[in-house]
């Protein structure tokens, strides 16, 4: 009874406190990889995980975390962060390039349709590879990348995401010219907040937008803790190795363009 109290007021403290599935996760993590050299069998786990899903929440088999069913809702912490969580991120941003002129030749009603579906592609792609768009200003984006591989959902979030405009720009854009983006993706630690003005302000945040600044039109740009990380057929292509404002990066194009 003594130890079934104490669990009992563990659980208690630990849903208090907000990290409850933090802690089903370190059991779920003892219960598969056993803790200092030693195996053990949760009994009841399954009905744990299962509580959890219930309540909305996904497994994450990589990185061996749960985040909130995107098929119902889509926060920016992934149902999972709290302010001053600080974790390690991918980080994308979408600039489109020309926008002031875009804007001034073409009618409203037609830039706000053309805006509004580059909304929708980059939303669909990011949140498909388990990402969150944390913020879209009138002519850019940035998204984060937590769960699974992140070092390449960033990347092929970005290259899916040239592609999908490729096609737009041929087959859906009403506008007087074709819309042309800049992306550049970093990876590094990030401190959450739930203030979207103070999840900018993290220096990752400000070093992915160098790196945007960096890329050629229709290009994505990425830093050298990336590509050092990328399978060599998708290494291949990018363009060389540059060099810019103190940043090693790579260049992908449509077309496989160097």
């Amino acid at each position: 009874m003594f130890y079934q109290n104490v669990a009992e007021q563990i659980v208690a403290d630990m849903i208090h406190d907000g990290y409850y599935v933090d802690f089903v996760e370190t059991l779920v993590r003892i219960d598969r990889e056993g803790h200092l050299g030693n195996n053990y069998e949760l009994k009841g786990l399954n009905k744990v995980v299962a509580g959890l899903i219930d309540e909305g929440y996904s497994y994450d088999n990589v990185s061996g975390l749960f985040y909130e069913n995107q098929d119902e809702q889509i926060r920016p912490g992934w149902g999972r962060l709290k302010d001053g969580d600080e974790r390690k991120m991918a980080l994308l941003r979408l600039d489109i390039v020309g926008n002031s002129i875009l804007v001034k030749n073409n009618p409203r009603l037609k830039i706000e349709k053309a805006y509004s579906d580059i909304w929708s592609i980059v939303s669909k792609v990011v949140v498909n590879r388990l990402g969150r768009v944390w913020s879209w200003e009138g002519d850019g984006a940035i998204a984060a990348f937590l769960f699974g591989s992140i070092e390449k959902e960033v990347v092929y979030a970005g290259m899916e995401i040239l592609q999908e405009m490729f096609f737009y720009n041929r087959l859906r854009n009403q506008l007087d010219s074709p819309i042309n983006v800049r992306l550049g993706a970093h990876i590094g630690q990030v401190q959450y907040s739930d203030s979207e003005v103070e999840r900018l302000k993290n220096d990752a945040v400000k070093q992915v937008i160098v790196y945007e600044g960096l890329a050629a039109k229709n290009s994505l740009c990425v830093s050298y803790h990336l590509y050092i990380t990328m399978d060599q057929i998708i290494l291949d292509l990018f363009g060389p190795e540059q060099t810019g404002r103190g940043c090693k990066y790579r260049l992908y194009k449509i077309g496989t363009e160097k």
